[in-house]
């Protein structure tokens, strides 16, 4: 019942921020022209600075080398999950501005909110070194899974649409709109201020005489730079919900059931059952076992929804995705935590 009442308490609150967006909705507090607007804001300024954030939070990243072969694993199967998706909207979805909202939700999780989380939560269970490592490898998960995710979110949200002469776009303007997206941005500025980072100095602790956050009492001695950052971070979340809640209507349940079945399908049940299993007959256990189960398992990222609006897709389909899969995620992620602790992995 645990897992239950955490998986509850992780998904019910991302449904609550969406509720109170909706009732300001009909309250009509706001202008009509304000929910698109709140998007473009998150999109364009608070999404990058999260992840900039996420990136820049991970201790150590010469560790990575040490966990390879599961990084190895999420990269190939993130990107196999892509290709699959692919074919499916390609065979199943009629609508050019829905294939890559449907292809986002199959291989896009919500690893950076509530994976890590999770990871938390499923390594209590474990041994205290062991808990410890798998801590360390859903940190190293998130600097590879992120940017992977985002690159692909961008890649499945332009080249089924059309550009301004009505024409399939390019790969060459694919690879600009990576480049100027600003979650691309903020994922890379990540990387590389996270690198230059191991090129400070260190003291006694080995701890970087310089850094925006100061590991030895983490949280706790931030430069202002970095809280200024936090504070930024922090608001991607709720104003993301509430844009969504804005934007949201319940008939739109009815026209878009069929998409609304085949992205919730695949992201909750199909995609979780197919990678874990593959990861358990690849010898992987309970030290890798906690990140891949909220890396696979997790419903779609909240961002998915203002960044199919910006980007001209059915930012309607992409709320209802964003929604459908957290409600089922809850029980499904349960599920998954229940059979693997029978199994032994926990």
């Amino acid at each position: 019942m645990n897992e239950l009442a955490f998986t509850s308490n992780a998904v019910l609150p991302i449904i609550l921020c969406i509720v109170v967006g909706y009732v300001l909705k009909i309250l009509k507090l706001f202008p009509d022209n304000f929910w698109g607007a709140l998007n473009k804001l998150c999109f364009r300024c608070f999404l990058p600075v999260l992840l900039f954030k996420n990136i820049y939070d991970i201790k150590d990243i010469t560790s990575i080398g040490n966990y390879w072969q599961v990084i190895v694993f999420a990269a190939v199967a993130i990107i196999a999950i892509f290709c699959i998706g692919l074919l499916v909207v390609i065979l199943t979805i009629k609508d050019d501005k829905q294939k890559g909202v449907v292809l986002q939700c199959i291989f896009r999780s919500n690893y950076a909110i509530i994976g890590l989380g999770l990871v938390e939560l499923l390594s209590v269970s474990l041994p205290a070194d062991v808990a410890s490592t798998a801590k360390g490898v859903g940190a190293l998960l998130s600097a590879i899974s992120i940017p992977i995710f985002n690159i692909l979110a961008v890649i499945s949200l332009s080249v089924f649409v059309k550009g301004e002469d009505n024409k399939k776009i390019s790969v060459k303007e694919i690879l600009l709109k990576i480049i100027k997206n600003p979650l691309i941005i903020g994922v890379f500025t990540g990387v590389a201020v996270l690198a230059l980072r191991m090129a400070i100095p260190v003291d006694s602790s080995s701890n970087p005489v310089f850094t925006l956050r100061y590991f030895t009492n983490y949280g706790t001695n931030d430069t202002f730079i970095y809280t200024a950052i936090k504070y930024l971070a922090n608001a991607t979340t709720p104003c993301a919900l509430i844009a969504l809640g804005g934007a949201f209507t319940f008939s739109a349940v009815a026209k878009l059931k069929w998409q609304i079945i085949i992205g919730t399908a695949f992201r909750t049940a199909l995609v979780p059952t197919a990678c874990l299993l593959v990861a358990y007959f690849l010898g992987f256990r309970n030290v890798e076992f906690p990140a891949l189960i909220a890396l696979f398992g997790t419903p779609v990222a909240v961002s998915s929804a203002p960044m199919a609006s910006e980007m001209k897709n059915d930012s309607e389909l992409a709320g209802q995705l964003v929604v459908w899969t957290s409600l089922i995620s809850a029980f499904t992620l349960f599920a998954i935590i229940l059979i693997c602790s029978n199994v032994g992995i926990f």
